[in-house]
């Protein structure tokens, strides 16, 4: 996205429990009502934006999701003035 001046700031995915249709069936290999997991993916611009969407299917037999979380820390570089006297 980035190539075509659009900048990526966040994302949400919303995963949900669902049954294998037949076309995701047959385009996965598995049956038709088996356990899968579906997962709407949106990335938004700096503006708060939509500007992309997927919708994910992941068998639930065959994989496993997980989830990297990025918690911002507090700059290391900052001066001992800004943190409270002990």
């Amino acid at each position: 996205m980035r190539s075509i001046g659009v900048h990526i700031a966040t994302g949400i995915e919303l995963p949900r429990p669902a049954r294998a249709t037949r076309e995701q069936a047959n385009l996965l290999g598995i049956s038709i009502g088996d356990l899968v997991i579906e997962i709407e993916r949106t990335y938004f611009d700096r503006e708060g934006r939509p500007v992309e969407t997927a919708d994910v299917v992941v068998p639930d037999i065959r994989w496993e999701i997980a989830y990297e979380i990025r918690i911002d820390q507090p700059d290391s570089d900052r001066p001992d003035s800004d943190r409270p006297d002990s």
